[in-house]
């Protein structure tokens, strides 16, 4: 238990209208009774130093991968990682490196393929190789970090530029973390990225920017089976490219970045001859400049839509992307792609409660309402979290999605048992102005709680033992069913979707995963 789970269980063992003088001898009683063998104690005390020397690894691999990725593109080059480790011990290790590798391409299969280590395969390829040379990993792991680090050399400049840009990538993933599940504030985040690195790194460049997902073609399939359905764009280019469709057949080069995987950059349109021009009204003569499409990868390496940008707005002479320009905006593709997938799998949870309060409501008539919240993480240092509410159903069948400010902690002194809901990770049964509520956490993959059930049972202390029993059993396929999702998107598993119309699927596959949970329970206990 750490401290808000013990305290919330102490509030529960003595209820509420417990007198001080109660409280006062059942906390003697805990002091003198509570007795912890030295066993115990030092297999606690392991446990404390584990978890310490587990977060210091990963503070260290990250800062490391960092130095070594100085243009922020969001990943590392695992033929260069390899030749560089491949030198360490003058080349001593080289048999535990291929092990290493070897266990690496089992856990990651795209990496065969895309030879790209992200931040999190970074570090378990460094571990890998670690557990391969010693018994003793963490002073392998120091070894190495130290030998990696000095292997790379950075300017002040660079380093400084580099830290600019990280900021710009972690505004991308804040907006997705604090979105209320929308993508609006994400593509204001990825423009707004890339407008001041052009101006701050890029000589000031003029640019437009946008993005565009991969769709099955249902409209007209004989132009091909997939086509680009521009979803946003910089504000000067709306009128010309928001929510236009590029087919196959069509002219431009957006498809040959999906197909390939890689960016396609065209240094000068003018002299290209396969470029297609949104904008109708620029004069011919006009259309100069420099034109670059990314391809948008999920964690699993596959393409699922374009990040482009052009200088044709800039009529100067030299409007070149250089490769560190390159490089970054190969980043800022990797930001916006875990942002939207972060905004994807809220979607999803969403519905997937929306089906679960709705197989609750028939059964359960004496829950009056349910109000979701989801947790977002606090945008000062005063709070480290924020709750937000998202959708309010009740029993006779209404909805109500909001697009609310967040509530903090210390102005809702009347909600304060969502707060310790969410900060001890358990459920909380409370009365507000005689209305009595049931606080239940909706869990992520490590234990912590992303949402919340606040349900209002009215006037009455307790349900219905048989509407309790069908409430406990919605709550735990809910629960089942949000593991699953989240599971989905993790990079070690097997792929879901690629295909923006596959991500609509995917919402009613949310819904229906929650039924599908319900009916192995009911399998189970038969």
């Amino acid at each position: 238990l750490n401290l808000p789970q013990f305290v919330q269980l102490m509030e529960t063992f003595v209820g509420e209208d417990i007198s001080l003088p109660t409280v006062k001898r059942l906390i003697a009683f805990i002091k003198e009774e509570y007795k912890q063998t030295e066993e115990e104690k030092m297999e606690q005390l392991e446990k404390v130093h584990h978890i310490s020397r587990l977060a210091q690894r990963k503070l260290l691999l990250e800062a490391l991968f960092e130095k070594w990725d100085d243009n922020a593109s969001g990943f590392l080059d695992l033929e260069e990682v390899d030749a560089v480790l491949s030198t360490f011990k003058e080349g001593m290790e080289k048999e535990a490196l291929r092990k290493a590798k070897k266990h690496l391409c089992s856990r990651y299969p795209q990496l065969s393929r895309v030879g790209k280590l992200s931040p999190k395969a970074f570090q378990t390829f460094l571990e890998l190789v670690a557990s391969e040379f010693t018994a003793n990993v963490d002073e392998a792991i120091d070894n190495l970090v130290e030998f990696l680090t000095t292997s790379v050399e950075r300017s002040c400049m660079k380093c400084l530029q580099s830290l600019t840009r990280r900021k710009w990538l972690h505004n991308i993933q804040q907006a997705a973390e604090t979105s209320g599940a929308s993508m609006e504030p994400v593509y204001k985040a990825v423009f707004k990225a890339l407008s001041q690195d052009a101006e701050a790194h890029g000589d000031n460049k003029k640019i437009s920017a946008y993005i565009a997902l991969l769709e099955e073609n249902q409209l007209s399939p004989e132009r091909g089976q997939i086509l680009l359905h521009y979803v946003a764009c910089t504000t000067d280019d709306a009128p010309y490219v928001l929510n236009q469709i590029l087919y196959k057949d069509m002219k431009g080069v957006s498809f040959a970045a999906v197909e390939e995987g890689k960016p396609v950059h065209i240094p000068r349109v003018q002299l290209h001859g396969n470029i297609h021009f949104w904008n109708y009204d620029r004069p011919v003569e006009e259309r100069r400049g420099s034109l670059l499409v990314l391809p948008l990868h999920d964690a699993r390496w596959r393409v699922f839509g374009i990040l482009g940008l052009d200088t044709l707005r800039d009529q100067c002479e030299k409007t070149m992307f250089l490769t560190h320009e390159i490089s970054f905006y190969q980043g800022v593709s990797q930001a916006f792609s875990k942002a939207y997938h972060h905004v994807c799998r809220l979607e999803n949870i969403l519905q997937m409660t929306v089906t679960a309060l709705d197989w609750l409501y028939p059964r359960a008539p004496s829950v009056h309402a349910v109000i979701t919240y989801l947790v977002e993480p606090g945008k000062d240092k005063t709070c480290d979290y924020t709750l937000r509410k998202v959708i309010t159903t009740d029993n006779t069948g209404q909805k109500e999605i909001h697009s609310s400010p967040v509530l903090l902690r210390r102005e809702n002194l009347l909600r304060v048992y969502l707060f310790k809901c969410i900060d001890s990770s358990g459920v909380i049964r409370t009365s507000v102005c005689g209305e009595y509520h049931i606080a239940v956490p909706l869990r992520d993959l490590s234990g912590q709680a992303l949402g919340i059930f606040d349900i209002s049972i009215g006037h009455c202390q307790k349900l219905p033992p048989h509407e309790h029993k069908d409430l406990q059993k919605m709550l735990k396929m809910a629960q089942a069913a949000c593991s699953e999702i989240l599971k989905m998107s993790l990079e070690e598993t097997e792929p879901t979707y690629v295909l923006e119309a596959e991500h609509v699927a995917n919402l009613r596959h949310a819904g229906i995963l929650f039924h599908q949970f319900m009916l192995q329970d009911l399998r189970e206990c038969v």
